[in-house]
């Protein structure tokens, strides 16, 4: 609904997918650690459009890797992004296997986007989009 406000098409061509860890409670049943981040929780899989609109949302102990859990989220929606021409992934989901799998499951390519040699911060193009929407979870 809101796509089509804006002049876009009801489905989206263009995914961002990316994993964020975050704390829980001390009585939370279902945790774990995320020794990369060092955070006692669980991780959120999140895979938005350019807008930073959620097409798909995966919630596992912080533990799973980014890896392992990156067909979650998109996986759950796989009829409602067959429209889905390519996803946009951070440099925690790369390889071929990840690669293959997305295309098996949506047929979809898959683009990593790269960090700077420096490990200085910079601003990604599409990266920052599905930030923002962690940031509007907070």
């Amino acid at each position: 609904m809101i796509r089509t406000k804006q002049g876009r098409k009801s489905s989206t061509s263009f995914l961002i997918v990316d994993a964020q860890s975050v704390k829980n409670t001390d009585s939370a049943h279902a945790k774990g650690y995320d020794a990369g981040k060092k955070v006692s929780g669980i991780k959120r899989h999140i895979a938005v459009d350019t807008q930073g609109l959620p097409h798909a949302i995966a919630v596992t102990t912080a533990e799973v890797t980014d890896r392992k859990s990156a067909f979650l989220a998109p996986g759950r929606c796989a009829v409602k992004l067959r429209q889905v021409q390519c996803i946009l992934a951070e440099g925690g989901y790369p390889g071929q296997p990840f690669a293959k799998a997305v295309e098996a499951l949506l047929g979809t390519k898959v683009q990593i986007a790269k960090r700077s040699k420096l490990h200085t911060f910079t601003v990604m193009p599409q990266r920052w989009v599905v930030e923002r929407s962690f940031a509007c979870l907070e």
